[in-house]
């Protein structure tokens, strides 16, 4: 679960200077493959791509590693959305 959030984290960093100021993305699609386990204490990173624009759909190559190598690899598939727009969606689903 760490490692898939730190490419998730890897991804949003990637475009957040490039979004308007009233958007943000939410993931829609993870395939990642775990390649090896780090040990406790070690430091590990991640990496993304982004490699196809749909729409309002981005598609990222995402990558971790740590102090040894690779760890993991995966593609990692996100959409714009406008947030108070889709904040509101949400919430709705509470009444």
């Amino acid at each position: 679960p760490e490692m898939v959030m730190l490419m998730e984290k890897a991804a949003c960093n990637c475009i957040s200077d490039y979004l308007e100021s009233d958007e943000t993305t939410v993931g829609t699609e993870m395939n990642v493959k775990h390649i090896s386990a780090t040990p406790k204490g070690m430091k590990v990173c991640a990496e993304a791509e982004l490699i196809e624009i749909n729409g309002r759909e981005l598609v990222f190559s995402i990558k971790s590693y740590d102090e040894a190598g690779d760890i993991g690899e995966g593609i990692h598939k996100r959409f714009i959305v406008h947030g108070e727009k889709f904040l509101s969606k949400t919430y709705s689903k509470l009444n």
